[in-house]
């Protein structure tokens, strides 16, 4: 179990959910051009910053996360709900919507 610390408290995800730091958009082709909002991709690629103490099986037990804090992951398109914390974009996701870890 991890929680993010903020000015007014913490945040601590519950269940299967975890917090992650959305990564900065793309802002410059490869070649250089620059890309304005509207043409730029949503990021699904993030840093886990809080996860909550696992979902519990049919017989009540507590089931740990495959991921944990400081892990890059890479995350279904349009899963989630955005969050803003400090003026740093954050996603609130289920462990489900986590495609991969990245390395």
């Amino acid at each position: 179990m991890a929680s993010l610390t903020l000015n007014t408290g913490t945040l601590q995800p519950l269940g299967d959910r975890l917090l992650v730091k959305v990564a900065t958009k793309e802002e410059k082709t490869v070649g250089g051009i620059f890309l304005p909002d509207t043409a730029q991709e949503k990021p699904q690629i993030g840093e886990v910053t809080a996860v909550g103490l696992g979902s519990r099986n049919d017989k009540g037990t507590r089931v740990a996360l495959e991921v944990k804090t400081g892990d890059k992951v890479l995350y279904s398109k349009y899963a989630g709900t955005e969050v803003k914390i400090d003026n740093v974009d954050y996603l609130l996701l289920a462990e489900r919507d986590i495609l991969a870890i990245v390395e």
